[in-house]
């Protein structure tokens, strides 16, 4: 999929811009402050109705204005699609052809975006939430079974948090809960480790591609219980089991919402013992690898790389673009940058409209 013309308007420091993209390589170069990044965000926003950078759509308006809007063409082979984005202080409308979306799943079906973010470098060493987040939104995109399994144990994990804190626990209503959460358990686990190895078997050749090297780099996925035959029995021992404590801190403290994943190369845990650069293109190669996960070419989605070449050497920059230049259509943000054969565009700071 591609993303044909872009136009925005009160967007962050836009006041309005329009473009028309190249289907592969574009980049956006500009100074710092000038809204390059701004640019990818709605771009981002697309794809999920949500910001990468801040979870306040009220933010993304321009100051002094009661509304931004996004609105942009997007094909997928031949079938063309439009989408508007309409965010006020009092919340957002999506529109697809004109038609208001009641779920962002409709969305998501129409765009998707791989993102790297220079945060994402810090992936490995931070809290599990953004690990399980990159599983959770990707899977979600492939699969619509995982997502609407993902979503359905969030409501009733909210249920059974909520019955903790009330202080006067319903032992029946708690165990009705519980077996709940292992029934949907099951599956996400099971999609969870089907799909870490689908990635590993991907990671090596992007690994090697982007460093030249021939490392090993693969994904150590920590399951709360390990999915098999006695998974049920199993999981409802462990929820048993963590009980007590579940009553003390009024909270479910174990299953799929507080997994977590590490990542080792050549063996060694790279949140631990990995250097900033080794960080940097394993975090870019994590990020990129879901796109080969996407068997039917026309449905394979957008990269948005911004700021992706700081701190790296000219050999790894070299690399990195010969590489993403096998995918279709790719952002990339940088204060300069000039890459043979791609489309050019430079953000100004404090433009008031820009035609390109």
């Amino acid at each position: 999929m591609v993303i044909k013309t872009l136009s925005l308007k009160n967007f962050r420091n836009h006041s309005y811009l329009s473009y028309e993209f190249s289907p592969n390589l574009n980049v956006l170069t500009g100074p710092n402050a000038a809204g390059k990044t701004n640019v990818v965000e709605s771009i981002y926003y697309l794809s999920l109705a949500r910001s990468f950078r801040t979870t306040e759509d009220n933010e993304l308006i321009q100051k002094g204005k009661d509304k931004a809007e996004i609105d942009a063409v997007v094909a997928e082979g031949e079938l063309k699609r439009k989408i508007r984005i309409v965010i006020t202080e009092a919340g957002k409308q999506v529109f697809i052809n004109g038609k208001t979306i009641s779920k962002i799943s409709e969305l998501s079906n129409c765009m998707n975006v791989l993102l790297f973010e220079p945060k994402d470098v810090l992936m490995f060493k931070g809290s599990p939430k953004a690990r399980r987040n990159f599983l959770d939104i990707n899977l979600s995109k492939k699969s619509a079974p995982y997502l609407d399994y993902i979503t359905r144990y969030n409501k009733v994990l909210k249920e059974r948090n909520d019955l903790l804190k009330s202080g006067n626990v319903d032992p029946v209503l708690l165990e009705t809960t519980t077996e709940m959460l292992v029934k949907l358990s099951g599956p996400i686990v099971s999609y969870r480790q089907m799909y870490v190895k689908d990635i590993n078997d991907i990671l090596i050749k992007i690994t090697r591609a982007l460093t030249g090297e021939e490392g090993k780099l693969e994904i150590n996925y920590k399951p709360f219980v390990e999915y098999g035959k006695d998974f049920q029995k199993e999981a409802l021992e462990a929820f048993k089991r963590a009980e007590e404590r579940d009553f003390h801190q009024k909270a479910t403290t174990i299953g799929v919402h507080r997994e977590d994943f590490s990542i080792s190369l050549n063996g060694r845990d790279i949140g631990d013992f990995g250097s900033q650069g080794e960080n940097r293109i394993v975090a870019i190669a994590l990020k990129l690898s879901p796109y080969f996960l996407i068997e039917d070419k026309e449905k394979r989605p957008v990269i948005v790389l911004d700021d992706v070449m700081s701190e790296l050497d000219l050999a790894h920059r070299q690399r990195l673009i010969k590489f993403v230049k096998k995918f279709d259509q790719v952002f990339i943000t940088a204060t300069k940058l000039e890459i043979e054969g791609a489309a050019q565009y430079q953000i100004k700071k404090k433009e008031k409209k820009e035609v390109f």
